[in-house]
């Protein structure tokens, strides 16, 4: 039993250090310092596991991991960054911090999202992602960041977030004292092999059951169907994906492209012939790997940054 509990502990210094690690060189702020407004109850403690990718489990504390940009070169743009993971861990290290250093070097707020995972409350995600957009608003001034050019991204499961968070945001309470009053809209997005759609014949199961449980109910199953709530007010969105992806079928992010075309909103999609999914950025031998170019030469065109 000693030698065990002595296993346990070493682990988890090892898991702390770890995160400790990949979290160099930024800030971390809670989301909610004075409580979330709505809860969900996670199986046990949080924890980490590395088997050559960082994944993180039983969240149900939101932070914020901040990277800013030397103000020598900082566009004023920022992006939060929602890892994958099936709705059930988080990719936090290949899908977030990899990311957020990446966007910093070329001048970007890059900012992980942690979110706390939904464990049977659907909405506890969508609140974290759109109060981090609000978060990122109220810090603006003090970050050297635009207000008009903060936008949300998103891998597998964490797409479907960012991309929720697109078409279910908010433009705020004016009559807030606090940051409610900020809109939650992004004003742009950026997409890796996301889930978008909660459709029985092409979803991913696994990120809706863990989402809204194995509900069939159409009401609730299609409010997640992010291709049926496109309007007017979607923002633009870069998508990355491959076509011999497995997991996620690339028809999510087609499907979701013809919903933003109907509406007008400017949209580029690159689909890679190989590369699978959950590639994020941790192999950089693969064509599709160079997809962080690509976005950057995408907002420059926008006129982002």
């Amino acid at each position: 039993m000693k030698r065990f509990l002595i296993f346990v502990l070493i682990s988890a210094l090892f898991c702390v250090a770890t995160l400790q690690g990949v979290a160099q060189d930024c800030q971390t702020f809670k989301l909610w310092p004075d409580g979330a407004p709505n809860k969900s109850e996670a199986p046990g403690p949080e924890k980490s596991t590395n088997d050559g990718l960082l994944r993180i489990e039983n969240i149900t504390e939101a932070e914020l991991y901040v990277y800013l940009p030397e103000k020598k070169n900082n566009t004023g743009a920022a992006v939060v960054i929602c890892p994958g993971g099936g709705y059930w861990i988080e990719a936090i290290e290949h899908e977030g911090h990899d990311i957020a250093k990446f966007l910093k070097s070329q001048g970007i707020a890059g900012i992980v999202l942690k979110y706390r995972l939904p464990y049977g409350n659907a909405e506890v995600p969508l609140s974290d992602a759109l109060q981090a957009i609000r978060f990122v608003r109220s810090k603006a001034a003090e970050w050297g960041i635009k207000p008009d050019r903060v936008g949300i991204a998103g891998a597998s499961a964490g797409g479907h977030l960012a991309s929720t968070a697109g078409t279910h945001f908010d433009e705020g309470n004016p009559n807030s004292a606090g940051i409610a009053r900020l809109s939650s809209r992004p004003d742009f997005m950026l997409l890796l092999y996301p889930v978008i759609s909660f459709d029985e014949s092409l979803g991913h199961i696994g990120s809706r059951e863990n989402l809204i449980g194995k509900t069939h109910d159409w009401k609730t199953v299609s409010r997640f169907c992010n291709e049926l709530q496109v309007t007017d007010r979607t923002p633009p969105v870069f998508f990355i994906l491959s076509d011999d992806d497995s997991t996620v079928n690339p028809l999510n992010s087609i499907r979701f492209y013809m919903a933003l075309k109907q509406h007008n909103i400017p949209a580029e999609l690159h689909i890679y012939q190989h590369g699978g999914h959950g590639f994020g950025m941790k192999d950089k031998t693969k064509p599709v790997t160079a997809w962080p170019s690509l976005f950057i030469t995408w907002l420059k065109e926008m006129k982002i940054i």
